[in-house]
């Protein structure tokens, strides 16, 4: 059974301080959640029909015991009343044997109902294609892994983006026909991070038309880990099955689709938060006066009559303001306007000679 990691993705459920479109996003993990729950139902409906085999098995068993033994009753001239009790429990597990029927038929029944998804489309049986089996790949370091992105997409970026504006299945399936090189798990992970790129940009429909490909390419790689081989061996085997697939097969993978472009808005709406709260505070660092301190937040912490005074930019005004202050608190205000360089002290004695901002300050204090 194939294991589509529905959970959005680990990896790209990076941490507020790690770059969002770090190549080494592992692409599978963006379906953890999802595929873990359908998981779950699929154990539990294949525990319950072996169960219900076990069941009628077990019946079956007891019946020809019951059976046996009758025959040798009537062989052995047994009192009629021991054959007479022996047919009865015959007769119920006879009975029972019809009941077990019914339930496991029932159960088929129910199973042929289920909706595809890429578990059941991954099972031995519903291809006779062969293939070569891929022997289980080597553990990569991150740095490796970064390198091999990095030199991929150097190679590839073009082609990776050509075949995430595609829309048909024969179209797509083609174009990967032409270029195999873009069954992997690098176009995939360009992919996830081409789709963010573009909802940042507010591109919305070249979003959506990017994440379709996307889950194509993932269900095409989630195909070949099922079955072991090479993702270059077996995507034509996908698109021969998803163009055959019902309705139900199609809901599920829009499905998937819509689950990954919920996840795709949820990443972009966090980087724009971050990218807004690091522009406010270059913007806030900028804006440092020679005490270090913001004068925005030093003007909202001044006292409504000293806001207008700066407002009107009334000097007189301020000057008659703080001598109905008291002198601790004033100071205090002033030296804050000064830190933050709402204030500076000296400008007109540099301008013209006139007497010092701050001395009349001090004065108007004492």
């Amino acid at each position: 059974m194939t294991t589509i990691d529905y959970s959005v993705w680990d990896h790209i459920e990076v941490s507020d301080d790690e770059d969002d479109t770090h190549p080494n996003i592992d692409t599978p993990s963006l379906f953890r959640w999802r595929h873990q729950a359908r998981v779950e139902r699929m154990e539990q409906f294949q525990k319950k029909g072996e169960e219900l085999e076990k069941g009628l098995a077990e019946c079956r068993r007891k019946l020809a015991e019951v059976q046996k033994k009758i025959r040798e009753l009537e062989c052995s001239s047994a009192p009629k009343e021991e054959v007479s009790l022996a047919q009865v429990e015959e007769k119920q597990l006879k009975k029972e044997e019809k009941d077990w029927e019914k339930k496991i038929e029932a159960h088929r029944r129910e199973e042929k109902k289920m909706p595809w998804n890429v578990d059941t489309l991954s099972k031995d049986g519903f291809s006779k294609s062969i293939m070569n089996i891929k022997p289980e790949p080597k553990e990569e370091t991150e740095e490796e892994k970064e390198q091999k992105h990095k030199t991929f997409v150097e190679k590839y970026e073009k082609e990776i983006k050509h075949f995430g504006m595609l829309r048909r299945w024969d179209d797509s399936q083609k174009y990967l026909s032409d270029h195999p090189s873009l069954v992997c798990e690098e176009t995939a992970n360009y992919l996830v991070i081409m789709c963010i790129d573009l909802e940042v940009g507010e591109k919305h429909a070249l979003m959506e038309q990017v994440a379709h490909q996307t889950i194509v390419m993932q269900f095409i790689l989630e195909l070949a880990k099922s079955l072991k081989v090479d993702p270059r061996g077996c995507f034509r085997q996908f698109f021969a099955k998803i163009k055959m697939a019902d309705q139900q097969y199609q809901d599920a993978f829009n499905d998937e689709l819509e689950a990954f472009k919920e996840r795709v808005r949820g990443r972009a709406k966090i980087r724009i938060e971050k990218a807004m709260k690091e522009y406010e505070e270059e913007e806030r660092q900028k804006r440092l006066g020679p005490g270090g301190l913001d004068p925005v937040e030093v003007y909202e912490l001044l006292p409504e009559e000293m806001k207008k005074c700066f407002d009107e930019k009334n000097v007189q005004m301020l000057q008659d303001v703080i001598s109905k202050m008291d002198p601790t608190e004033a100071k205090a205000h002033m030296q804050r306007c000064i830190d933050s360089g709402l204030w500076v002290p000296n400008a007109r004695t540099e301008e013209g000679g006139e007497k010092d901002t701050e001395t009349e300050y001090e004065e108007k204090v004492k």
